[in-house]
């Protein structure tokens, strides 16, 4: 691999971070918050990829300008790149071509609970029913102990995952930065539940605060449960995952 395909592939993974950046894509991978990074760092790549191009080009007019193709024959063969180097190619094809699925209820039946106790608990969102995430109706029912849930019908939006015994959660995986550290908070649910409940699959669930409240069994963290009095399937949003629990 010589310089001008170094370049190539240098422009190529730019130009994919970028594509990716600018679409849903990146979401799978990062947080919300990263997008600006991932953006810059497509554009830097590119503008890396065209200067070593220019510089090459620059250098090749001199060397024959200056009669030095003998030189330039040595610095090709004598110092050859390892042809593995194109496997650099492999995760660039990946980036383009194959889209990872979101962690869903395998991974999150696996971890414990990563609901952590909130510096402050805000006032709830106004309207009937409030919509919140799951983090926030976790924080708010386990450490807030309901204080700001009583009285409120809520709205929570977030994936099923059924334990060895059939108990439904309502999931969402929260990021710290990436997919590769995502964590799941769970919410156990009871009440009016759908006859058929398929892991994996995406409600919106309508219900209120019960004071009822159990532990994961993986970290022995705190898992509150919600009284639904309706659930209907939505379709996987654009950002799977939650940001909200290490704000």
């Amino acid at each position: 691999m010589n310089r001008q395909a170094q370049a190539a592939v240098m422009f190529l993974l730019g130009a994919a971070l970028l594509h990716a950046g600018s679409t849903d894509l990146y979401l799978r991978y990062v947080k919300a918050g990263l997008q600006p990074l991932l953006l810059a760092s497509g554009a830097v790549l590119i503008l890396t990829a065209l200067a070593t191009v220019w510089y090459e080009r620059g250098r090749s007019r001199r060397r024959a300008a200056a009669g030095g193709s003998e030189g330039h024959e040595g610095d090709t063969h004598g110092h050859p790149e390892p042809r593995i180097s194109w496997l650099l190619l492999l995760p660039l094809l990946a980036l383009i071509l194959i889209a990872p699925p979101a962690l869903g209820s395998y991974s999150a039946l696996r971890s414990g609970t990563a609901l952590q106790k909130p510096y402050a608990l805000g006032p709830l969102p106004s309207g009937d029913p409030a919509p919140l995430s799951v983090v926030d109706y976790a924080s708010r029912a386990a450490y807030g102990h309901g204080r700001s849930l009583h009285g409120r019908t809520v709205r929570v939006t977030g994936f099923l995952a059924l334990d060895h015994s059939g108990a439904p959660y309502l999931v969402r995986m929260a990021l710290n930065c990436c997919a590769a550290d995502a964590q799941p908070v769970k919410i156990a649910l009871t009440g009016s539940l759908p006859p058929v409940l398929r892991p994996d699959a995406w409600l919106e669930v309508t219900g209120g605060y019960t004071p009822r409240l159990t532990h994961d069994p993986v970290n022995n963290g705190p898992v509150p449960y919600l009284k639904v009095t309706s659930a209907k399937p939505v379709p996987v949003p654009s950002d799977p995952y939650d940001e909200t629990w290490n704000n």
